[in-house]
């Protein structure tokens, strides 16, 4: 066994713990059975949910036994929000959904040797269950001037819109969760983020109350946001996620290489899987050489790897480098140039026009007349190739798959031309 909780301290991936003295010994003598709770409310993970799904992965590496939770019940009702009701969605719904996370989960963790983890599914002990034996066997057992205190309630306690008893429920749910994979596998640790905290809690007194001799414990990991105070995981488009279909492989490697560099490090640490050594020179490398962004692209790398595979990781490395000049756009396969274009500024034509008109019509420079002297100047490309001449026009030869163009003014503002009525080929 390695020493994981000073190994999760140093990552900045220990917020909050019941009884950490109890925990490390716990974790010493192990191997400990755990478990995490995601809940299928979309039908992908996000980003944000790496922290949780890498934290797993990182504990039974350690060599401790994973119990990784979808929730087909739990994901029926949600964990309130701060601000409003969610919309519930209906059982089919969220089966579908269930399987989809399970299969993004999957790949992180192992399924064999004597830590093998185990996918399990809240539905298996609440669907058989009715209302009255819920509240006899669970209900009668939460103090309702307790859950009160819990930060989402209180804050929607003190809105106009209040909160419904379905979601005032769900620490019932997530806290019967824990009772039951207690029972059932001998599960004595709940791992979840710094948010769930009164939901970890609740779990561990109920089963104080129905195992007095249970020795439980509850690990909460911090809430990531960015340095400018906005939401991690965000972006103009929303949410990114882990499914190639809702954010693509390079919109995927985008968001990591574009992290601030006020981030940087603490992101690395939380996600990556570098030793120490290698983390502190990425640190050391930010501090001294920012330009590089050695720590982003190394962390872009790792997760892409990760997340999508290492072929995929390397289709949107070479797209990278390509779209700036360090490769040849021709030798991108379609799926991956369409996802790096849609990145980028973009207009579509409905035929081939001067590189002046494209310029202007894209927005990569403000009028036609600026367009010429960027092309004066010697700061006009497509595809990488320099363009000379003022009045100079693609050919039907020049577009990539049929379709689209490449633009790019001086070393960086890139923008891309689809040619409308053009199919890929």
């Amino acid at each position: 066994m390695t020493d994981i909780v000073d190994e999760l301290k140093w990552r900045g991936l220990f917020a909050l713990s019941t009884d950490e003295d109890a925990l490390r010994k716990a974790l010493a003598d192990g191997p400990v059975t755990f478990y995490c709770g995601f809940d299928p409310t979309a039908a992908s993970l996000h980003v944000g949910h790496l922290v949780q799904v890498l934290t797993v992965r990182r504990l039974q590496q350690a060599g401790h036994r994973p119990l990784a939770l979808v929730g087909g019940a739990t994901g029926q009702i949600g964990d309130p929000r701060p601000t409003a009701e969610r919309t519930l969605n209906d059982p089919e719904t969220v089966a579908g959904w269930v399987q989809r996370l399970r299969a993004q989960i999957e790949p992180f963790l192992s399924f064999e040797g004597e830590n093998a983890a185990v996918m399990v599914n809240n539905l298996d002990w609440t669907a058989g269950m009715s209302a009255i034996e819920f509240l006899r066997d669970i209900g009668k057992h939460f103090r309702v001037n307790k859950m009160l205190t819990k930060d989402s309630v209180a804050r929607r306690l003190e809105s106009d819109q209040g909160i419904s008893y379905t979601e005032f429920s769900y620490q019932l749910l997530q806290g019967m969760d824990f009772l039951e994979l207690y029972r059932r596998y001998d599960c004595t640790l709940q791992q979840g983020g710094s948010d769930q905290w009164g939901n970890l809690t609740a779990g561990m007194d109920l089963i104080h109350r129905l195992e007095p001799h249970a020795n439980v414990h509850a690990l909460a990991t911090p809430l990531m946001v960015k340095a400018d105070g906005t939401k991690f995981g965000k972006t103009e488009g929303g949410a990114v996620w882990l499914d190639p279909e809702m954010t693509t492989p390079y919109a995927f490697y985008q968001f990591w290489l574009n992290v601030d560099d006020r981030d940087i490090s603490t992101y690395t640490r939380i996600l990556s899987f570098k030793s120490r050594e290698e983390i502190e020179e990425l640190e050391k490398l930010t501090e001294e050489r920012p330009q590089a962004r050695a720590a982003q692209r190394a962390l872009a790398e790792e997760l892409t790897t990760l997340v999508h595979g290492a072929e995929q990781c390397e289709a949107v490395v070479a797209a990278s480098k390509a779209l700036f000049g360090q490769g040849e756009l021709s030798g991108l396969d379609e799926p991956t140039l369409r996802a790096a274009l849609a990145e980028l500024p973009h207009a579509t034509v409905g035929g081939l026009a001067s590189v002046v008109d494209l310029f202007a019509e894209v927005g990569l420079t403000p009028s036609k007349s600026a367009a010429r002297r960027t092309v004066k100047e010697g700061g006009a490309y497509v595809n990488n190739v320099k363009v000379t001449d003022e009045d100079a026009v693609p050919v039907q030869e020049d577009l990539l798959h049929g379709r689209w163009l490449v633009l790019r003014r001086g070393k960086k503002n890139l923008a891309a031309i689809e040619v409308a009525g053009q199919s890929a080929q």
